[in-house]
């Protein structure tokens, strides 16, 4: 299958069953969408991303692959030599398992976008909107025939270029003076707070005898 060729299968096994992620693709599009604006971010930067979306943290394989394929994502994106390429399902899979998988990461795109709060460029409001739309898309037992597959594959290569777009000629800015970190610090300023606020309490209560 296609899927150990295109890494789907490594993807799949080690992003499956994150349940503040839809699917893996959703997670392939959001790191799409963070590198349009960002550098590629680092293994530390990833675990600081994934907990502001509450997500576990990630054993040690994960987090590399991540690394590795915002590098490869971030490459890909800056050439504009139209080589990028979505992390999605082989064409051996059911359509409508396509169908939904190309959605989620059109979902993905844009939630990295936004979080990086990438500014919207000339021309690229409707690029975005585009996502949206695919996003939204559910598939129907009618469309599973060889027109629905035809306009699957049409969409699927409409839908590829667009993070190309958003990042060509963008100068890429670093993680840390993006947004995409500024609820990890505010957590973490607030974790900081609670715990201070409970050593004051506990410092000016005093233990009364049962």
């Amino acid at each position: 299958m296609q899927d150990d060729i295109s890494g789907w299968s490594d993807w799949k096994h080690n992003f499956e069953g994150i349940e503040e992620i839809s699917s893996p693709s959703e997670l392939h599009g959001l790191l799409t969408g963070v590198v349009c604006v960002t550098e590629a971010p680092t293994r530390d930067e990833w675990l600081q991303i994934l907990s502001t979306l509450n997500v576990p943290k990630l054993d040690d394989d994960a987090l590399a692959l991540l690394e590795e394929e915002a590098n490869d994502v971030a490459h890909a994106l800056a050439e504009d030599e139209l080589d990028y390429l979505p992390m999605l399902p082989d064409d051996e899979h059911f359509l409508s398992e396509r169908v939904q998988a190309l959605a989620d990461w059109c979902a993905g795109v844009v939630l990295g976008f936004g979080l990086a709060s990438g500014h919207i460029r000339a021309n690229e409001q409707e690029l975005i909107e585009s996502l949206q739309d695919v996003a939204s898309v559910e598939f129907e037992e009618t469309d599973d025939d060889e027109e629905g597959e035809q306009s699957y594959q049409e969409l699927y290569e409409f839908v590829r270029l667009i993070p190309v777009s958003l990042s060509v000629g963008r100068k890429k800015i670093s993680v840390l003076n993006s947004s995409l970190l500024q609820n990890f610090h505010s957590k973490m300023k607030q974790n900081i707070e609670t715990s201070d606020s409970s050593n004051l309490v506990e410092m000016f209560t005093p233990h009364r005898p049962s």
